[in-house]
């Protein structure tokens, strides 16, 4: 009865372009959803789309050394995806992990059976931010796709200990330089030999690189990540 009448007062909506929606995505977004999908060729590193077949590495996995293993990302970072990132973001949009997430679970769920992670770790944010948002997107999203994958989520394995400014506002160089020792692993140390960290957007890849360098610290062998959506390959 909750769920009829939480229906009648929120009905559901298409995470993309807003309108009401009971099927969530709309086929109009649907459409522009399939021609965003990140296909091959691929970046043999983070993902990103490349020219040709025959580029192992996009421009910027080919001059910069990444302390993650491999990763992927559903779309890439362009309108309607743009938007409802946003939206899921900075707006209180929740409910759109459960699109994203089991978009995920239909694109990629052989690559991540293929990766066999342990644990699904989700970007923290810093308790200051959290309190500001009131979530944590990239937690919303590890959650909802652990449920479909049937892979526990480690949401308090790692902490965000330093407060830095948004890495939307920084070049490459001074996003690295934010996140220098910003991530602390509760643990001494950690029997795990793969995991998954997941978040919404890939650019430069700083964020996952200073996650990915502490958990190896901490003994993690393997480090993979997934993200709703990715900027544009070279």
């Amino acid at each position: 009865m909750k769920i009829r009448i939480r229906k009648l007062l929120w009905p559901d909506t298409c995470p993309f372009c807003g309108k009401v929606n009971q099927k969530g995505v709309c086929l109009a977004c649907a459409e522009k959803l399939e021609g965003l999908l990140v296909r091959e060729p691929r970046c043999l590193k983070c993902g990103k789309p490349v020219r040709y077949k025959e580029q192992e590495y996009c421009y910027d996995c080919a001059h910069s050394c990444h302390d993650y293993d491999r990763g992927a990302a559903l779309w890439l970072h362009r309108e309607p995806v743009s938007t409802s990132v946003y939206r899921f973001k900075y707006h209180n949009q929740r409910f759109y992990a459960q699109a994203y997430a089991a978009q995920i679970a239909a694109q990629y769920g052989a690559l991540i059976r293929k990766w066999n992670p342990q644990v699904i770790i989700p970007v923290p944010l810093h308790k200051r931010r959290r309190r500001k948002r009131g979530y944590n997107q990239a937690e919303l999203l590890a959650e909802e796709a652990g449920r479909i994958l049937k892979i526990p989520v480690a949401k308090g394995l790692v902490e965000r200990v330093r407060y830095t400014v948004p890495q939307k506002k920084l070049d490459s160089k001074k996003r690295r330089q934010n996140l220098k020792r910003v991530f602390v692993v509760r643990a001494s140390s950690i029997r795990l030999r793969s995991v998954l960290i997941m978040d919404d957007i890939y650019t430069t890849g700083a964020t996952i690189d200073s996650l990915a360098r502490v958990l190896k610290a901490a003994g993690v062998q393997k480090v993979y990540f997934l993200t709703i959506s990715i900027g544009q390959g070279y």
